[in-house]
């Protein structure tokens, strides 16, 4: 029956998910990823209280949700594909909220705050941007998986453009003497983070779904057997 081939062609692909979800090659470069991750959060708290940047604060709560995240994937690990869907869903929901968060703070941003520091903007951005690059090269083979590997992927390349939208903030604040620039960025980062949180929390209900009819058809296939 076409049903059955493509319940068996779903078994196959999640065994498939499972199979490399499990690799020792993926926790390795979620343990780099986690390490760096951890490390830039604390660089760029601090650079964005010296600096009274609104982009780098929310860059830093990239780092600290991305930390989380990679954390929460090493935790799954080896778990079944309806776990995976799971965290990647709490994790696209972070996502989201991260960004209506950053958005907050770039309204917020409008009515207080001073020019940022433009040269310690800029310094701390091209080092960020130079550890995410070397995530998403790590992480890039990955891109492909289920949803919580392809969240992991989203997040770094999402990253990386935060990076570099900062740098062009500390380029626009340096020409303009006005927080503007760095307030619009902030505003950029918002849009990237609901978008990219609404895209997994899609894929992983979808995934959960699929689970759910796939569990459906094995129940009532066991019930006919018996009957």
């Amino acid at each position: 029956m076409p049903g059955c081939c493509q319940n068996d062609h779903c078994a196959s692909s999640a065994s498939a998910s499972a199979a490399r979800a499990a690799s020792p090659a993926w926790r390795r470069v979620l343990w780099i990823a986690l390490l760096i991750n951890a490390a830039m959060l604390g660089v760029e708290v601090w650079g964005g209280l010296q600096a009274h940047s609104a982009s780098l604060l929310a860059d830093a709560l990239d780092f600290a949700a991305d930390a989380a995240n990679y954390g929460l994937s090493l935790a799954v690990l080896g778990m079944a594909l309806h776990w995976r869907s799971r965290a990647a869903w709490i994790k696209g929901a972070s996502l989201l909220t991260f960004g209506v968060f950053v958005l907050a703070r770039a309204l917020w941003g409008v009515w207080a705050g001073q020019p940022p520091q433009a040269v310690t903007m800029g310094a701390i951005a091209i080092a960020a941007m130079m550890s995410n690059g070397i995530v998403a090269v790590l992480l890039y083979a990955w891109r492909d998986g289920d949803a919580n590997m392809h969240s992991v992927w989203l997040c770094t390349r999402n990253d990386v453009l935060g990076n570099v939208a900062v740098l062009f903030a500390a380029l626009g604040v340096l020409g303009t003497g006005t927080r503007w620039p760095d307030l619009a960025v902030a505003a950029v980062m918002a849009a990237l983070g609901v978008s990219a949180g609404w895209k997994i929390m899609r894929l992983a209900r979808a995934e959960l779904r699929e689970h759910a009819a796939r569990d459906a058809t094995a129940v009532i296939g066991i019930r006919g057997t018996r009957g």
